[in-house]
């Protein structure tokens, strides 16, 4: 990286008196789906952990990475870059950065080297902290002192006019989501056990011989299942695995043979293995545009953390069926008649259990 280059992608915002227009407009520009992210740090805690969830609830995830992660380590800095580097997040604005600790501002810093992000740091206060001195000694950065200044920072540009829609505006609660039923999770908890390649493996196009294809998601399913699954999960893996299952209608056996390495862009290809010929080969499938950030994000996550899978691993198959079920996405259930488990359950075997007893075409669902 040039200083040239650091320079335009750093800035210290000096707010010397505390002025709340300041924080006012660094509030109004935080719009993820315009790029923009403005991270108000929970006041209470010097932790660079409790910094990262904040992060990721600022990027509209749950705060808390929920799984299994060796020496009981939440690796939360590394799925929050991962969500940077695959969302079209381009700027980061961190109010009170003046109240940052040595080992936050190295996290952030990071953050900001492995993304490219524009990084800009509030401090409301008339000169750096020995913490921010020692961290920018020896990082080119701008710096700005107006409000027309940060403002320009802040909205990457002039900010909207004072006459614009306020974005405070109460908006009322979304009904309860219901349920969306999709063939293409039928099988992902099939029973079929395909083994993993351990040498390289260059797969051909799926050519479904074996199988059906499944069912494509129309424009507004796609819509929805992927704004669910953003807002039910800060794991990239797990998220990616149930998105991969929506297109290539996969079992968990076959998502976890994906190797870090397997997702390819231009064109974005997703590689799924399967030595043995179990049921489809090792075949490459086509990934639609909307998943596209889901496997980015996986992709970056495995490589960040030093996994060898990239979608969830061998033992997550609960957490992916929790997940699922967290964003309100099913497989078609059996009839009411047909339906013996506890009320309200979800059954995601019943598919499968019809088939391997060889039963007839299903009764209509509802």
């Amino acid at each position: 990286m040039t200083a040239l280059e650091s320079l335009s992608r750093l800035a210290v915002v000096f707010d010397g008196t505390d002025d709340a227009a300041h924080t006012h407009s660094a509030l109004a520009a935080h719009d993820p789906t315009a790029g923009r992210v403005t991270l108000h740090p929970g006041p209470g805690t010097t932790s660079d952990t409790a910094l990262a969830h904040d992060l990721l609830a600022a990027l509209g995830k749950p705060p808390q990475l929920l799984g299994r992660f060796p020496a009981g380590r939440q690796p939360v800095w590394e799925a929050a870059t991962a969500w940077v580097h695959a969302l079209p997040v381009t700027r980061l604005t961190v109010l009170r950065a003046h109240r940052l600790t040595d080992r936050r501002l190295r996290a952030l810093l990071q953050l900001w080297d492995n993304t490219g992000i524009h990084l800009t740091l509030v401090v409301h206060r008339p000169r750096l902290t020995a913490a921010l001195h020692r961290s920018l000694a020896s990082v080119p950065h701008t710096r700005a002192t107006t409000l027309a200044e940060a403002n320009a920072l802040y909205f990457d540009g002039p900010p909207p006019k004072a006459g614009a829609a306020p974005r405070t505006a109460a908006v009322p609660l979304p009904a309860p989501a219901r349920w969306i039923n999709l063939p293409s999770l039928d099988r992902l908890v099939s029973y079929d056990s395909p083994g993993p390649c351990l040498g390289p493996c260059t797969p051909a196009p799926i050519d479904w011989r074996h199988r059906p294809a499944p069912e494509p998601l129309t424009c507004a399913q796609a819509a929805e299942a992927a704004r669910r699954i953003h807002a039910a999960t800060a794991h990239p893996q797990l998220a990616a695995a149930l998105a991969s299952t929506l297109f290539t209608g996969a079992s968990f056996q076959q998502l976890a043979t994906a190797r870090s390495d397997d997702f390819h862009d231009a064109p974005a290809l997703l590689a799924l293995h399967d030595r043995t010929r179990f049921t489809d080969g090792c075949a490459t499938h086509p990934v639609p545009l909307w998943a596209e950030a889901f496997l980015r994000a996986a992709t970056r996550y495995a490589h960040l953390t030093g996994t060898t899978h990239m979608l969830a691993g061998p033992g997550d198959r609960p957490a992916v069926l929790r997940l699922a079920e967290k964003a309100r996405l099913r497989p078609p259930q059996p009839p009411a008649a047909m339906r013996t488990g506890k009320r309200g359950s979800v059954v995601w075997d019943w598919r499968e259990a019809r088939e391997a007893h060889g039963y007839g075409p299903a009764p209509a669902t509802r």
